[in-house]
């Protein structure tokens, strides 16, 4: 018997030896008068075996069918290997029309012998941030190094964009490694999307920071470093950058990469995606929407704080640029590529002048001249910038050279030297 059924017995036990009144028990036992005589009568007619509830060890009406738990043993074995319990419990609903309870397939499935798929540590004391009031406040963006496709298939790198303040998963696409060029093309991406965010939180990576101890003459007389390619395209975007000092101070892209790496992992193996292209088509077309759905929030103001991005020139400002100086022939030479400066006004010459040259997302080349464009050239390869060497290799790299950069070409480990001027 259970504790509340030896109660009852002890009490009405009372009323029978004449002890307590009925009205008394009731209230004791709380309940109605009514139900305390029937309780009194079972216990009168059966014994203390009356007090015990009718449908103690029978099977409940609800009961999951024996068929429908073996069915979703045998999909586990086989098909929906890989899936977290909740994550599960969406699917089968999702495509099989099947609507169980998380803690009923919990259920099945331990008692099955399937182990949870992660295993829940401690979590270590952290002081939780408060998310953004409003959205566009804050985006964080970072990259997931992984084998996305299998433990038999080469890691990618899943870039990923995300509001502080709703959780909404603005952008996301596969690429080989998380570069400059990643990084402008999730900014793209993301502005595209919204608008142009307030600041944007990430980490100390090259591609972000500057985390050398080279200062120019300029840079000295400046009193700054001279920013990355992205961080000059977020100055040019009146966007500030925050970094962050550790993993768990942007926990909320880390978490995102954690449902990720769980999650899309599983449907892209159920769903037959192996290979780049079509793992960003369904990114795009299907994930991203669905990611939402689940997980956004609602942020705590309706007035979003994006700003529109109508008034700028997004394929000036993401791009890589470079300042050179055009030779004698009017003709601007980066390594192998040579971009000839046509006439300006009245025939005008633009030897000698200092120009801004700038490869676009797509390849393409453009040469600014105050802000005007004086020649164009066709799309070559992308390359990752490395603008700034340590002091020993810089030596070495730049020896004799008048003004240079310096460009990991792809395929290749070592630098190669792009001169800039005669």
């Amino acid at each position: 018997m259970s504790t509340r059924e030896l109660t009852r017995y002890r009490v009405l036990g009372g009323v029978l030896e004449g002890q307590l009144a009925l009205q008394e028990a009731a209230v004791a036992l709380g309940v109605t008068p009514r139900h305390a005589r029937r309780l009194l009568r079972r216990l009168r007619d059966q014994g203390p075996q009356g007090l015990v509830h009718g449908n103690r060890g029978r099977p409940p009406v609800n009961r999951t069918p024996d068929e429908l738990r073996q069915q979703i043993l045998a999909w586990v074995e086989d098909r929906y290997a890989g899936f977290n319990d909740t994550h599960l419990a969406e699917i089968l609903a999702e495509r099989e029309g099947i609507s169980i309870g998380r803690e009923t397939l919990r259920g099945i499935l331990r008692a099955g012998g399937y182990r949870p798929k992660r295993k829940r540590r401690p979590k270590r004391h952290h002081r939780r941030r408060e998310r953004k009031s409003a959205k566009g406040l804050m985006i964080l963006w970072d990259g997931s190094p992984h084998r996305w496709f299998g433990d038999d298939q080469p890691a990618l790198t899943l870039m990923a964009a995300v509001d502080d303040a709703d959780g909404e998963l603005l952008a996301a696409f596969f690429t080989p490694q998380e570069t400059s060029e990643a990084y402008l093309r999730l900014l793209r991406a993301a502005v595209l999307r919204r608008g142009i965010p307030v600041s944007i939180y990430q980490d100390r990576h090259s591609a972000l920071r500057r985390n050398d101890d080279f200062w120019s003459l300029e840079e000295q007389l400046a009193g700054r470093q001279r920013p990355t390619q992205v961080g000059q395209a977020l100055d040019d975007l009146g966007v500030h950058p925050i970094f962050a000092l550790s993993a768990q101070a942007k926990g909320r892209v880390e978490r995102l990469f954690g449902v990720l790496q769980d999650r899309l992992l599983a449907e892209m193996r159920l769903d037959g995606i192996t290979n780049l292209k079509n793992a960003n088509l369904y990114l795009q077309d299907r994930w991203i929407r669905r990611y939402n759905r689940r997980f956004r929030k609602a942020p705590r103001s309706p007035d979003p704080a994006y700003r529109s991005r109508s008034d700028l020139d997004l394929d000036k400002i993401l791009a890589f640029r470079y300042e050179a100086s055009v030779l004698n022939d009017n003709a601007v030479r980066l390594g192998g590529l040579t971009i000839d400066i046509p006439p300006g006004p009245r025939g005008r010459s633009y030897a000698k002048a200092r120009v801004d040259v700038r490869q676009h997302l797509d390849g393409s080349w453009t040469v600014y001249y105050h802000d005007q464009v004086i020649a164009q050239a066709p799309a070559s390869p992308l390359a990752e910038p490395l603008r700034y060497l340590k002091k020993g290799e810089r030596k070495k790299h730049t020896k004799g050279a008048r003004n240079e950069i310096f460009v990991y070409l792809p395929n290749t480990q070592a630098p190669r030297t792009l001169s800039l001027g005669s």
